[in-house]
């Protein structure tokens, strides 16, 4: 038996989320997978670029997520873009469902990592960003970008 793996280790992460929304608040989640899931998850065949979750019957989906198949999986190997069953409470689950029926926010994952040998999602209460606040976003970016590099600049010479 492989020793047991202690503390976090990120697999990925979802830009675009951050992008597209401002994140209100965060949850962690346990998720459901298959043995070859999780295999090809410690491979980093992993994307959450367009993922989202639902509740329904009172659990927690996320729908969207790639996990490609395992090459060694053979017949083992699930549909790569299966909705995949969250862990929560399940008052938390009914909590979030309240919060996403009644205002304008969406249930979005945010980055899936390990934690302790245990697959996590961080979720995120999301509210959509408007076009002007795209570009607000970048042109901050750019100015710390800017901001950065005049300060390399001045410290070497």
């Amino acid at each position: 038996m492989a020793p047991k793996q202690l503390g976090i280790k990120h697999v990925a992460d979802n830009r675009k989320a951050y992008h597209e929304y401002f994140v209100l608040e965060r949850y962690e989640a346990g998720i459901e997978l298959a043995g070859t899931e999780v295999k090809s998850i410690r491979a980093g065949q992993v994307n959450l670029k367009d993922a989202f979750c639902t509740v329904k019957d009172g659990e927690l989906f996320v729908r969207g997520m790639h996990i490609s198949p395992y090459e060694h999986g053979n017949i083992f190997n699930k549909d790569p873009v299966r909705p995949r069953r969250l862990l929560m409470h399940k008052r938390e689950i009914l909590k979030l469902n309240a919060r996403v029926m009644q205002d304008g926010v969406a249930l979005v994952p945010l980055s899936l990592y390990f934690k302790d040998s245990r697959v996590k999602v961080e979720l995120g209460l999301c509210k959509g960003k408007k076009l002007h606040d795209k570009r607000d976003a970048e042109a901050d970016r750019q100015s710390k970008r800017e901001i950065d590099r005049m300060i390399k600049e001045k410290n070497y010479t």
